[in-house]
């Protein structure tokens, strides 16, 4: 099973009064992570994976030790739990050697723009969310 492993930039803007990155900027670390994973990784040399969109069916997520803003990169590990005909488990954990700040999933939905209606996966994107599935690897 692999991981894919997206190093998240940490903005000044992430900061809150406390001193620490925002419980609301983890939710654009998974979205950056998951758009490297999903439209970056996926699709490869010509393919079209997940091109046609998708949408957020849920987040969830244990937020464990708090972060604070420096120049470093935090990593997001990303790998996926569940895949079903329409829906797939993408989990997360936001970590530094020897630090997990933060466990995360959220179940994602392949989406048709044109028709505005969630659609199946397809036997390509299946093939490559198997590459990253660890059924008992579960984050959240």
């Amino acid at each position: 099973m692999a991981r894919h492993v997206f190093r998240c930039p940490l903005r000044w803007a992430d900061m809150d009064a406390f001193g620490h990155v925002n419980n609301v900027a983890f939710l654009r670390y998974l979205e950056e992570a998951r758009i490297d994973f999903m439209f970056r990784l996926a699709p490869g040399e010509g393919a079209a994976s997940f091109t046609g969109g998708s949408v957020v069916a849920r987040h969830e997520i244990d937020y464990l030790r708090p972060l604070v803003h420096r120049h470093e990169p935090v990593d997001v590990e990303t790998w996926v739990t569940d895949i079903s005909a329409a829906s797939m488990t993408v989990r997360y954990e936001v970590k530094d050697p020897g630090t997990l700040y933060a466990r995360a999933a959220t179940v994602v939905v392949p989406y048709n723009l044109t028709t505005q209606r969630p659609r199946r996966i397809t036997a390509e994107e299946k093939a490559f969310l198997e590459q990253f599935r660890d059924e008992g690897a579960v984050a959240a």
